[in-house]
């Protein structure tokens, strides 16, 4: 709790902490939002594929024109991390190759990295992650963004001496939003193509947040950060609402639904025939946790916690998320306190390529939340030996044998891919068998 007094420290010698941001999308232009009120924290160089897009960015959120002269703006991550003026890198690209190839520059280039790409994190970061650490570097989930949160909490409860049964995330879910495309998308949200189209709002990462995919991204993320077990056969999305998460997420032989204690899991904010759960967490983070002992148990009942019916399982959580807007956190922790706020140490989690129709010989492949493929959460073992394809691979494939609808998808079921990051992630892959 001393990162604004760190920060304000840094400000005062003018000495701040320099960031480069690579994507200045929405969650980009959310943290570029609150820069003019950071102090001890300069933003010294954007990279985008459209640097204009990135200058009308920082004009939008605010920024002064002395502020916008003051950066440099670039077409080329690769650029922008081999600069001498940047501490600290952001990745927000959200496109799972190209993150991985920044973080490798920027572990080669002894710059902290805050992955907001969680695809690229999910594809190959316990990788990264060692990689950093024999570095001295710091490889960062984004604070903001529910990973991180969630790690935050799994991190206090353990500090406090529970054992943490399950955690996660809410979100809007049922069963047929996996097969949901971008052309269906938008009535799943209330809005119409034109409604979206002028709010500028992408449909296949809008798909990707409905079918499930991101869902299970940011749960395998957690369960690597975490050291969590994964659902054997995927997540169940359970209706749920603040006031049951520690009735629901308890294991199955105390009563609940999870298969084993210490788990990732997703809870719907809808029920199954599609009313509203009461007091949902569709924007939020939680943590169940159990009580180590008799005495701990009833302080929960004393001081008022959420608990199941035999007291012993208890709740936190917090009910929404501020993404970029909470980016700080991260920058100024792997700067000042060369920390990370969350990062993987081992592969528990993956996130398999499932078909959403029958595919042929010749298609393409178009990945997360497209028109081909939703990501569906397997433990990484279970993964591994069904030679699956991860979703960070499956964008740009061609497929060479039949896959029927709800079949997951192989390495062998598409052409051989190639490159950086699918070396690192067969890497991983071997290291897990072995």
């Amino acid at each position: 709790m001393n990162l604004a007094k760190l920060a304000a420290e840094r400000a005062a010698s003018g000495n701040p902490v320099r960031v480069g941001l690579i994507g200045a999308g929405k969650f980009g232009s959310m943290f570029l939002s609150q820069v003019p009120t950071s102090p001890g924290l300069a933003v010294t160089a954007i990279a985008d594929l459209d640097p204009e897009r990135a200058r009308r960015a920082c004009k939008d959120v605010g920024w002064s024109s002395e502020c916008i002269s003051a950066v440099r703006f670039l077409d080329s991550g690769r650029d922008l991390i081999a600069s001498g003026d940047v501490d600290v890198v952001v990745e927000a690209t959200g496109h799972p190759l190209a993150g991985i190839k920044h973080a490798l520059d920027a572990i080669g280039n002894a710059k902290h990295i805050v992955m907001v790409n969680v695809e690229a994190d999910v594809l190959a970061g316990p990788m990264l992650a060692e990689k950093a650490r024999e570095a001295g570097t710091v490889y960062s989930l984004a604070y903001g963004d529910q990973p991180a949160l969630t790690a935050e909490m799994v991190d206090w409860a353990r500090a406090c001496g529970f054992r943490v049964t399950a955690a996660g995330k809410g979100t809007k879910y049922l069963p047929s939003y996996h097969l949901s495309t971008p052309d269906t998308v938008w009535g799943h949200y209330g809005l119409t193509p034109e409604q979206a189209q002028s709010a500028g709002m992408n449909p296949q990462m809008f798909n990707s947040f409905l079918d499930g995919t991101k869902s299970a991204i940011e749960m395998a993320a957690i369960a690597n950060a975490c050291d969590l077990a994964v659902p054997s056969d995927g997540l169940r999305f359970p209706p749920c609402g603040v006031d049951d998460l520690a009735h629901v997420l308890r294991p199955q032989e105390a009563g609940g639904q999870l298969e084993g204690p210490g788990m990732v899991e997703v809870v719907s904010s809808l029920e199954r025939d599609g009313r509203p759960v009461y007091r949902d967490l569709r924007w939020g983070v939680y943590v169940v946790l159990e009580a180590p002992n008799d005495y701990a148990a009833a302080c929960f009942a004393q001081y008022g916690l959420k608990t199941d019916d035999s007291g012993r399982y208890a709740s936190m959580y917090k009910p929404f998320h501020m993404i970029g807007l909470e980016l700080n956190i991260s920058i100024l922790s792997a700067a000042l306190r060369n920390e990370a706020t969350g990062q993987p140490t081992d592969f528990r989690g993956d996130v398999v390529a499932v078909a959403k129709q029958n595919l042929k010989p010749g298609d393409r492949l178009d990945g997360e939340g497209g028109f081909t493929v939703w990501g569906k959460l397997l433990p990484a073992r279970r993964s591994v030996t069904l030679n699956a394809l991860p979703i960070g691979l499956a964008h740009g494939v061609t497929l060479v044998r039949d896959v029927a609808a709800g079949t997951v998808i192989g390495w062998d079921d598409v052409s051989p891919i190639e490159g950086v990051a699918a070396d690192l992630r067969r890497q991983m892959e071997d290291r897990l068998r072995g």
